[in-house]
């Protein structure tokens, strides 16, 4: 069975068509800059790669063009659409409704919209994905996979917040934690590589990237995450301020004249790394500057790791002991010297890194400990796509 994961952001849209059957990736790509002027679309299928500056206007414009490329006579990997038995949509905020993935019907839309006021960059361009897919494929079952649902195992001591109850008696003001897919797929794998049972388990997994989370999962199940309310709060990521004293946003509002809504896109948007480093969210352009001496690019490369080890060992206590830890996404997989840099925290524990593993592995699995290290450390790339792409079918295998 064929099935299509897309992923729908502001103005790109990811995709991957997938082989349930032998977990084969069959096509994969991005549309990118969709409304903007020089959109594009880079396609990967048979070995190639094919970019093409294309007029985007809509994302309903960009799920026709991905259509096309799947289905080309060079360059396409199925003959029809009719080769599409399902498609598979991430959603990050599916609220106190969903707490596992759901078949899409009218009533499922309804509420993720409700929560739409709980990820407003996110959840409305998820449905603008949907929508268009629907148009284009009225008659193929869909599903939307939150990124919420994994974290639906925390506990309440965990997830509430120390506000009037009657807020989250209301409102359901509490955390719910994102990157679920992710940190689902790391610890599971992270088991299978180390051996481990993942049912008798205690493995924090680091997702690592412009948006960054850490997870505690303890035995197979979220106990804890990073993220909360939405995904601003946590650790520094790229643009996003993570954790900060509340009265900052009065404060700041009255000395700038400011919006509480224009602090806040501030905190999501101008913030992180980026706004301590005045320079980029992009970890290699931090390292870069920081190898010529930009001490603000290497304050800002210093404060994430500092947030990244603090929260790690918030886990360890959470979880009453460690297993392993294990990096993922793009700043995890590939930024090797913020990996060792987050480690040389962790001494305290016996935890050791070997650091000529370390520097060679990239996107790979590994082990990047010292074997006489007290906790297993390892890389684990994600696969996001492929948990979508699963429960997608886990669903409408039987329809």
């Amino acid at each position: 069975m064929n099935i299509l994961v897309i992923n729908c952001g502001s103005s790109s849209l990811k995709y991957q068509l997938i082989n349930i059957e032998n977990q084969s990736v069959l096509a994969s790509g991005i549309c990118d800059r969709i409304s903007l002027d020089k959109s594009v679309i880079k396609h990967k299928a048979n070995n190639e790669k094919i970019e093409k500056e294309i007029n985007m206007p809509n994302h309903k414009s960009a799920i026709k063009i991905v259509f096309e490329f799947l289905t080309h006579i060079e360059y396409g990997v199925i003959k029809s659409l009719d080769d599409i038995k399902a498609i598979g949509h991430r959603v990050v905020h599916g609220g106190e409704y969903f707490f596992k993935s759901m078949l899409i019907t009218d009533d499922v839309i309804e509420k993720i919209k409700t929560c739409s006021d709980l990820a407003p960059l996110h959840n409305s361009v998820n449905i603008i994905g949907y929508e268009a897919c629907k148009d284009l494929m009225p008659n193929t079952p869909m599903v939307a996979v939150f990124d919420t649902a994994f974290h639906a195992t925390i506990p309440q001591k965990a997830y509430l917040y120390a506000l009037p109850y009657e807020w989250y008696e209301k409102y359901k003001i509490r955390k719910y934690g994102f990157h679920g897919t992710s940190h689902k797929f790391v610890s599971k794998k992270t088991a299978e590589f180390l051996g481990l049972d993942i049912n008798d388990s205690k493995i924090i997994t680091c997702h690592l990237g412009n948006g960054s989370s850490i997870c505690a999962v303890k035995n197979g199940q979220s106990i804890d995450t990073s993220m909360g309310l939405t995904p601003l709060e946590g650790i520094i990521m790229g643009t996003r301020s993570g954790d900060i004293d509340p009265a900052v946003i009065q404060y700041i509002a009255k000395k700038e004249n400011l919006s509480i809504d224009e602090v806040i896109n501030i905190l999501n948007k101008k913030s992180g790394v980026l706004g301590i480093s005045k320079l980029s969210s992009d970890f290699r352009d931090l390292l870069k500057a920081d190898e010529e001496g930009n001490e603000l690019a290497r304050l800002a490369r210093a404060a994430f790791a500092y947030r990244v080890a603090k929260y790690i060992g918030s886990y360890m206590a959470a979880m009453n002991g460690i297993d392993a830890i294990a990096f993922c996404a793009g700043v995890g997989e590939n930024a090797v010297y913020i990996r060792g840099m987050i480690v040389e925290h962790l001494g305290f524990l016996g935890v050791k890194l070997n650091q000529e593993v370390n520097i060679k592995t990239i996107g790979t699995e590994a082990i990047i400990s010292t074997p006489d290290s007290k906790v297993k450390v390892c890389v684990i790339p994600t696969n996001e796509e492929l948990v979508i792409a699963q429960d997608t079918y886990e669903i409408v295998k039987n329809l």
